[in-house]
């Protein structure tokens, strides 16, 4: 009688009676299934080197369309989500925003080979054909500068104005810090800790962001680790990291004859693979502020802007002062 008394009153209580609070987060797959993007995603099927992959992307009009379009090229530790303040200024000054997460990064495919800045470059000018857009400005951050340049290079026609937000590559990396073996790269990063990355990225990057505006970040990275292809998302990671370092762009960007303009944090010293290069090397590395100053002397059509106050995020660090300067750029005549 007891056990049809109690078979009675479960039937009764809702569901949600016995939902427990999960004790961890359900974790994300490692095309970033479960992170939110701050617009619809689409997916461009593509071919590198025999494999079929996908390359996410957003692709955001204007309410008031002014003809132009922006392409906006993400750093290697973010996804592109992270460009969400300012895809919001550039619609509002009408401009179409097309946001890629690059093939090995984001909510794209992650390939099981190497990454080479030519298959990047030739993935992105694809999506523009499908996209029909011929003629664009380029915003891009960090190792997203190291590609623009590339594309810039290559396909010197499709481009109207250049922005480099604190990119990486402004040096070779190479002059400084000795080969490093994939596997030592895989086995630092796989102990790395969320705590430890927010530190690195306070210390690399000269964060002046609020904690509230870093934790999606390591969300991003972190939540990947209980995926069951972790280790594949893991190899496409560092791979990106050897990438940096095999292909340098620096002797590239004296050449590029496009309207350029550098946007620079003044606290930017990030430098990959400085905790690799002898200590006495070290402080030599990564003085991005002048290395800008200096190439940009040395181009065609650049000028270097130095954000006070700010560091490698320097579009976040400094949104009104990174703002103004990037729209009165782009509205100059290239």
């Amino acid at each position: 009688m007891k056990r049809l008394l109690l078979s009675a009153v479960l039937a009764t209580m809702p569901l949600t009676a016995f939902a427990a609070e999960p004790t961890t987060r359900e974790p994300y797959g490692i095309g970033l299934e479960g992170f939110a993007y701050p617009y619809p995603v689409s997916m461009l099927p593509l071919v590198n080197d025999g494999e079929a992959l996908r390359m996410a992307y957003m692709d955001v009009p204007s309410a008031k369309p002014n003809g132009r379009t922006v392409l906006l090229l993400h750093g290697r530790n973010f996804p592109s989500s992270y460009w969400a303040p300012v895809i919001g200024v550039l619609t509002e000054a009408g401009y179409r925003v097309v946001v890629p997460d690059q093939i090995g990064f984001g909510k794209s495919s992650k390939p099981g080979g190497d990454l080479h800045f030519d298959t990047l470059a030739r993935n992105t000018i694809a999506l523009m054909d499908q996209l029909g857009i011929a003629k664009f400005d380029v915003v891009a951050h960090s190792l997203g500068g190291m590609l623009s340049v590339r594309i810039a290079r290559a396909y010197p026609e499709r481009i109207d104005h250049l922005l480099l937000a604190a990119p990486i590559g402004l040096e070779d990396y190479r002059q400084y810090v000795p080969p490093t073996p994939t596997e030592k790269i895989l086995e630092n990063e796989d102990k790395l800790t969320a705590e430890g990355y927010r530190k690195q990225l306070e210390v690399n990057y000269s964060l002046k962001l609020q904690p509230d505006q870093v934790t999606p970040l390591i969300d991003a990275r972190f939540n990947i680790k209980g995926s069951s292809e972790y280790p594949r998302w893991l190899r496409a990671f560092v791979n990106s990291a050897q990438l940096i370092y095999r292909e340098p762009v620096v002797h590239e960007i004296p050449l590029i004859a496009l309207p350029t303009l550098f946007v620079m944090g003044a606290d930017d010293h990030n430098a990959p693979g400085k905790p690799n290069a002898p200590e006495a090397l070290r402080p030599k590395m990564g003085q991005n502020a002048d290395l800008a100053k200096a190439l940009a002397a040395k181009m065609p059509n650049a000028k270097a802007e130095i954000v006070a106050n700010a560091g490698h995020l320097v579009f976040l660090d400094d949104a009104p002062k990174f703002n103004g300067l990037m729209l009165t750029f782009l509205s100059s005549k290239p």
